[in-house]
């Protein structure tokens, strides 16, 4: 049993780093650390893609006159373009971060949220009256 796991240890490192990312963006309210905790659950998911893709005793496709077990290079070309787009969802994410921090006076969601229900309750009462 214990032999399964360790022989296995990447997966479980896809599993932890996913728990730990699923926990930050569900328990906490700063908008900045639910952030940080899609970012952890991103990388957990590009771990797992980079695992699938390696084959054991594999080499890089490049063809020789003897034959060879390759690896499969796409998993590796699909993970460096979600790095570049995750990057880029990262920052506008801070950026509306920003924006919000502008607007509201905070990041933390219970905050934000009590404000947009007292500005709802005053927009109900002006046109109530």
């Amino acid at each position: 049993m214990l032999d399964a796991i360790i022989a296995h240890y990447n997966y479980w490192l896809v599993i932890f780093l996913m728990m730990i990312g699923l926990y930050i963006v569900i328990s906490r309210g700063n908008l900045v650390k639910k952030i940080v905790g899609l970012n952890i659950f991103q990388t957990s998911v590009f771990l797992l893609y980079i695992t699938l893709g390696k084959v054991n005793g594999g080499t890089a496709p490049i063809l020789t006159d003897k034959p060879e077990t390759f690896s499969n290079p796409l998993p590796h070309v699909l993970i460096l373009t979600a790095i570049v787009v995750g990057v880029a969802t990262t920052a506008l994410g801070f950026a509306l971060v920003v924006r919000i921090r502008e607007s509201y006076g905070s990041i933390e969601e219970d905050d934000i949220l009590a404000t947009e229900r007292a500005e709802d309750e005053i927009a109900v009462n002006e046109a109530l009256s």
